[in-house]
């Protein structure tokens, strides 16, 4: 139920019809066969537009869906040197490991040792540094290097923001969701969600939906029958 005494009306294709009494903005939903649904209700007064609620529903799961594919969380990679590696194999590293931290993800660097390797643990130490150097336009030194069993070891993190391949994903993730429409100059403010959204598995109940459902006709009258 929309509880307040007026309302911002918008109609089915998103122009303004003014603010109007709430029975008022009512009854031409139902006139026109559509629902009365807050879109935005943090605004004064509330926005409502006449919607298809069933529509309104699968378009927010939709959009959820697509919001959800486009996220992506930061992965942990692992780049590994020996205290011997070559300068063509070293920039092989170095170049891979930018790509890494390009698309936003940590990274792992290790130098492990082999025998007599590991009584000069300064050899890693540097290398790990030169390592850093060379990455440091796209990552910082987030754990100093230090030396666990037959290996050394630092994490370098990226200063770019997690990026999102377009083939992983398509649509993308509403903007504004928390902001006040601007409907004062006409403009259709962005969807408001009035229950949870629906999930691609399960989609969520509208408990909290405003939503007035047309009232049912009134039965026919039955004829009186003919006198005799």
């Amino acid at each position: 139920m929309i509880r307040v005494p007026q309302v911002r009306v918008l109609d089915e294709d998103g122009q303004q019809l003014g603010i109007m009494p709430t029975h008022q903005a009512l009854g031409m939903a139902q006139e026109r066969g559509l629902d009365l649904v807050e879109v935005a209700p943090t605004a004064a007064p509330p926005v409502v537009k006449f919607l298809d609620f069933g529509q309104y529903r699968y378009e927010l799961a939709k959009r959820e869906k697509e919001a959800k594919r486009k996220q992506r969380a930061v992965e942990f990679k692992e780049v590994r040197l020996t205290p011997k590696i070559g300068t063509g194999d070293f920039e092989t590293k170095v170049h891979r490991a930018v790509e890494f931290l390009e698309d936003g993800d940590r990274i792992k660097v290790t130098v492990r040792f082999r025998g007599r390797e590991l009584t000069h643990p300064e050899i890693g130490r540097s290398l790990l540094a030169k390592f850093s150097e060379a990455v440091k336009d796209h990552g910082t030194v987030d754990r100093a290097p230090a030396l666990e069993g037959k290996s050394m070891f630092m994490t370098l993190a990226s200063v770019h923001k997690p990026r999102v391949h377009e083939h992983r994903t398509a649509g993308a993730r509403p903007e504004g969701a928390d902001e006040a429409p601007d409907v004062a100059n006409g403009a259709e403010p962005a969807p408001e969600p009035v229950a949870p959204a629906a999930s691609a598995s399960a989609p969520a109940p509208a408990a909290e939906a405003a939503v007035e459902p047309m009232p049912a006709p009134a039965p026919a009258a039955e004829a009186a029958p003919a006198g005799e």
